[in-house]
């Protein structure tokens, strides 16, 4: 059958039934409503056979789009709307190359054997600055990954062997509360504030093996007054929810690195839960530590969220609040 004046079709084949479902979606979150919508092509699946119809400059941005998106197709993932756009973003700014490097850059499998990647350049660049410096800091709101990414490289490193174990910590406050103040022993009282870290590592490793593991000591996590004093050699360090460390807690802790170690420190400047008055450890350091050898300095944007769609929104608009009010 011809196509109607003006149009031109464009056929893929899938390599097999999970790379369909994977673009096909469900109901509430179709990649190929998602991308119809967003490149004004029709994108019609049928059995293995993915059929883009669309006038030709359309055609070319939405197979293009199809085709950044390969590496999570193939492999059967499910393509949510974040994915489309950071690659839709790659595509307009005429990154689309190293967009799809980026996408062949698998760190790790979680425990339900999904592929860990960087999802933006961005975090791209944030995990080759951990991979290339022995203290690495990264700045950005909340849901970039800094404390996730983190998390994979050492897991990674310390299942490499290339270091002996992991140590974990973040300082223990939060909105102005006292550890005092709240129920239970030592340990259950600084639960609450380390358990991101405890969620990034049975998603990596599962509840067992990190249970395991941190009965050993392999992988310590506590909070940071648990560090004064000590050396950490031959460790992976991450230092998260850094912007509430006072600049003697951040000087201390840095300066804890020891021989074949590896620090990260992340936090956000603009969720500081200090005294008023009292200046961030970490947006010191940032100043400090810039241009130093040895040291990355990453920060992340709204662009490199990577939650739900609207966080993203969320961040820009309190961005744009906080800049109108500066003097």
């Amino acid at each position: 059958m011809a196509e109607p004046e003006g149009l031109i079709s464009f056929p893929i084949t899938l390599p097999n039934p999970a790379a369909a479902l994977s673009i096909a979606g469900d109901e509430q979150s179709s990649a190929l409503h998602r991308l119809e919508a967003l490149t004004g092509a029709s994108i019609v699946l049928r059995g293995l056979d993915l059929v883009i119809r669309a006038r030709p400059s359309q055609l070319e941005r939405a197979a293009a789009l199809v085709e950044l998106l390969r590496p999570l197709w193939e492999e059967g993932q499910a393509i949510g709307q974040v994915d489309i756009q950071i690659a839709l973003q790659a595509l307009d700014t005429g990154r689309g190359q190293e967009h799809q490097q980026m996408g062949r850059q698998v760190l790790a499998k979680s425990q339900h054997g999904k592929a860990l990647r960087p999802r933006t350049l961005k975090q791209k660049a944030y995990v080759e600055a951990m991979e290339g410096h022995d203290l690495t800091l990264a700045l950005g709101p909340a849901g970039t990954g800094k404390t996730f990414l983190a998390t994979v490289l050492a897991v990674r490193m310390l299942t490499e062997r290339k270091v002996e174990r992991l140590v974990l910590t973040r300082p223990a406050v939060e909105a102005g509360e006292r550890l005092g103040f709240l129920p239970g022993d030592l340990q259950q009282k600084v639960d609450p504030y380390l358990r991101p870290l405890y969620d990034a590592l049975h998603t990596l490793l599962g509840a067992e093996r990190t249970t395991a593991l941190l009965e050993k000591g392999v992988i310590e996590v506590a909070p940071l007054a648990y560090m004064r004093g000590r050396t950490l050699a031959d460790a992976f360090v991450i230092l998260d929810e850094a912007q509430n460390t006072t600049t003697g807690q951040m000087r201390m802790l840095l300066t804890r690195l020891g021989e074949n170690s590896r620090m990260v420190v992340t936090g956000d400047p603009t969720q500081v839960d200090l005294p008023p008055g009292v200046m961030s450890g970490l947006s010191e350091a940032a100043q400090v530590l810039e241009g130093v050898e040895g040291v990355a300095i990453c920060r992340l944007t709204a662009a490199d969220v990577v939650r739900h769609p609207l966080v993203q929104r969320l961040v820009q608009a309190y961005a744009q609040r906080d800049h109108q009010r500066r003097p």
